[in-house]
């Protein structure tokens, strides 16, 4: 008599060989990475590679080898992965020093400025009946500190070197401009800031009630890193400036509690502003909601 198996006994067998090999896999036998790029390391690990970076630049401040180091963790936006690595330092109470060295970091591999271009406008006139030719050449380029703001460069009047031969002036050739390169501002070391601004913003746009903060130094110029404190009745918070660039270099907010208090201060010096509560605004059709304060600070 033959006796007859059903398949069960071979998902038995392979069901106990996949356990075995696991368990030779995982525990007598685990994998051991060596020589390895810090593009595999662990998210933690990575944060940890960033903040050490960072301190690095801030001591030495050479940015070229901090770009260097950073490339070999492979992150598809640099800047914003130190830019967020900073702000859940400030958000979870880490070191504040090393969320400030990652803030300075992501600034100083922000978006490049943007760079002055001829404007498809300029070009030159054409001669006048004398042989005379005037060459304009406007150039806008907008500023940092105010984007509504332009900058309008002209040329003066270039008389041609042959008054009899205005073909020799029209091959004169137009002056160029080369941007000069830009500095990351600073803090003027021992300087102050002033309280300039202070005012209530009321933006239906807005999500939440925020006090809003911009620094500038002597010369207008915005400054990241600068700290700010936030307290109120049950608890403080420090944050910096330049951890949102693409609000501006110099700019830093904070979300406020409706019906709450808060005084604010930098903690490079100056006077503390008090009494801060979420202003109440109002739309047209008469809806109501939270609005902002904007503090401008600037050094004397």
């Amino acid at each position: 008599m033959r006796e007859t198996r059903g398949p069960w006994y071979l998902l038995t067998g392979l069901a106990l060989g996949a356990l075995l090999g696991l368990g030779y896999a995982w525990l007598l036998q685990p994998v051991r990475y060596t020589d390895t790029t810090p593009a595999s390391l662990r998210a933690d690990f990575k944060d940890r590679y960033r903040a050490l970076i960072a301190s690095a630049y801030q001591a030495n401040d050479n940015l070229v080898r901090a770009k260097a180091r950073l490339a070999l963790l492979e992150d598809p936006d640099v800047y914003r992965a130190l830019a967020e690595q900073a702000q859940r330092t400030l958000a979870g109470g880490g070191d504040l020093e090393e969320a400030r060295a990652l803030g300075l970091l992501a600034v100083a591999l922000g978006p490049a400025p943007p760079t002055l271009a001829p404007s498809p406008s300029g070009s030159p006139a054409a001669p006048s009946p004398t042989g005379d030719i005037t060459a304009t050449q406007t150039v806008t380029a907008p500023l940092s500190l105010n984007p509504a703001a332009s900058l309008t460069l002209a040329t003066t009047p270039v008389a041609s070197p042959d008054q009899t031969s205005p073909a020799a002036a029209l091959v004169t050739p137009l002056p160029t401009f080369t941007p000069l390169p830009t500095r990351t501002p600073t803090p003027t070391p021992g300087a102050p800031f002033v309280l300039r601004i202070q005012e209530q913003i009321c933006d239906p746009d807005l999500e939440e009630a925020l006090i809003q903060v911009q620094a500038f130094d002597a010369s207008g110029g915005p400054v990241p890193g600068v700290e700010v404190i936030v307290s109120w009745e049950a608890g403080e918070d420090h944050f910096f400036t330049g951890l949102k660039p693409e609000l501006g270099l110099g700019y830093a907010d904070f979300s406020m509690a409706p019906l709450t208090s808060y005084t604010l201060r930098l903690a490079k010096g100056g006077q503390p502003i008090a009494g801060l509560t979420a202003p109440e605004c109002e739309m047209e059709g008469g809806e109501r909601y939270w609005g902002a304060w904007l503090l401008v600070f600037e050094q004397p």
